[in-house]
């Protein structure tokens, strides 16, 4: 998938993530696990030593499956955000039908506001149309207003919310 769209003079380019991104995806999940530990350092994991190592491991896996999405934008020879989509089953548990997933959304914080996250989004619920799901689903941290703004501005709604308890 490749998807050039302009922001002012500039073109973003949205495609497909490749081995040869796996070092810049692992810096921008690690850089998503620290904010969400920042955010909650109980509730989400702790980035450890090196989670840029172990991200871009995660990452690998996921471009290799083909029920999984991981698209990166692309900005004059440079990645600057991904996404990370995929197809999720049926769940009893979760009390949803076979639906699509957007697990992962992060765009470098000095290219923010500039498109990105918006065409990284679309592109990835487009992917997931033309995979007949019927809906989309997201979670984002409390903390995250920013991106709870982008989501409601792309048709999101709130559905649930998560509430944790230590022990």
């Amino acid at each position: 998938m490749i998807a050039r769209i302009l922001t002012g003079v500039v073109p973003i380019l949205i495609r497909s993530a490749t081995a040869a991104d796996l070092p810049v995806l692992g810096h921008l999940g690690a850089l998503l696990m620290r904010v969400h530990h920042d955010f909650d350092a109980q509730r989400f994991l702790s980035p450890g030593t090196d989670p840029e190592r172990g991200y871009a491991w995660f990452l690998g896996r996921q471009i290799e499956d083909k029920g999984c999405l991981v698209l990166v934008a692309e900005l004059e020879g440079a990645v600057i955000g991904y996404v990370y989509a995929a197809i999720e089953p049926l769940s009893w548990k979760e009390l949803r039908d076979q639906s699509g997933f957007i697990h992962d959304l992060v765009v470098e914080p000095g290219h923010r506001d500039g498109g990105a996250g918006s065409q990284l989004l679309d592109a990835a619920i487009e992917w997931l149309r033309g995979r007949g799901m019927p809906r989309v689903l997201l979670c984002t941290a409390e903390q995250n207003a920013g991106g709870q703004r982008l989501f409601a501005r792309h048709g999101f709604r709130r559905t649930m919310i998560e509430m944790t308890r230590e022990l």
